[in-house]
């Protein structure tokens, strides 16, 4: 139905989280639309983000290049625990209830029950590493693990996986409580609910 570069940007599109067909669509003709400043500017941000962006080393959560830690994780106060989440957006959650004191780790996917590939795609082995190999890095030794995975099918396989994946290590493991709602997602819950389901942890 539309010339092939504006089909190619729409599919393009449709791969984003939460981006169908309509709003892939709009998004296409939009940037069709824009102006050459607004595409240069695009362009220019597009390429910022590969090239002076990485991963915080022990948090996972992005960070500028001259950076090796990011603020949270470089603040020596906190707590001694971590807030295992599927993705950034759920640490922004998290911390912004303020209840919440300690350090984090982004897993960056999280498993289904149909799909063992998915293994692949968490962060399982850095995670080990952050917990047990913490006075390596001069950080404080973790002494409480929470999984923060999301409430939905897949956060619930992944949450069950890591409590028996971390069952070795000499650490305590403790779950977010069933205060949020089933099938919903961290990055969506309001503060009180947030801050009831961290101390409700078990």
């Amino acid at each position: 139905m539309y010339p092939k570069p504006i089909q190619k940007l729409i599919d393009i599109f449709k791969n984003f989280p939460t981006v169908g067909k309509r709003t892939a669509t709009r998004f296409s003709f939009y940037l069709l639309n824009a102006s050459d400043e607004e595409i240069d500017n695009l362009i220019n941000a597009l390429q910022k983000i590969k090239s002076t962006v990485h991963n915080c080393k022990f948090c996972q959560k992005s960070l500028e290049k001259d950076k090796k830690l990011c603020s949270i994780c470089s603040d020596k106060s906190r707590n001694p625990q971590l807030a295992v989440v599927e993705r950034e957006t759920d640490l922004i959650s998290l911390e912004e209830t303020n209840q919440y004191n300690g350090y984090y780790f982004i897993l960056g996917g999280n498993i289904s029950p149909l799909r063992k590939q998915d293994l692949e795609n968490i962060r399982l082995d850095k995670l080990k590493k952050r917990i047990t190999k913490s006075e390596d890095f001069e950080v404080k030794q973790i002494k409480e693990v929470i999984i923060a995975t999301n409430p939905t099918t897949e956060g619930e396989s992944t949450g069950l996986f890591l409590q028996r994946a971390l069952e070795d290590l000499n650490v305590k493991v403790t779950k977010l409580a069933k205060g949020l709602p089933v099938g919903g997602e961290l990055e969506y819950a309001d503060e009180d609910t947030l801050s009831s389901a961290l101390e409700g942890r078990k």
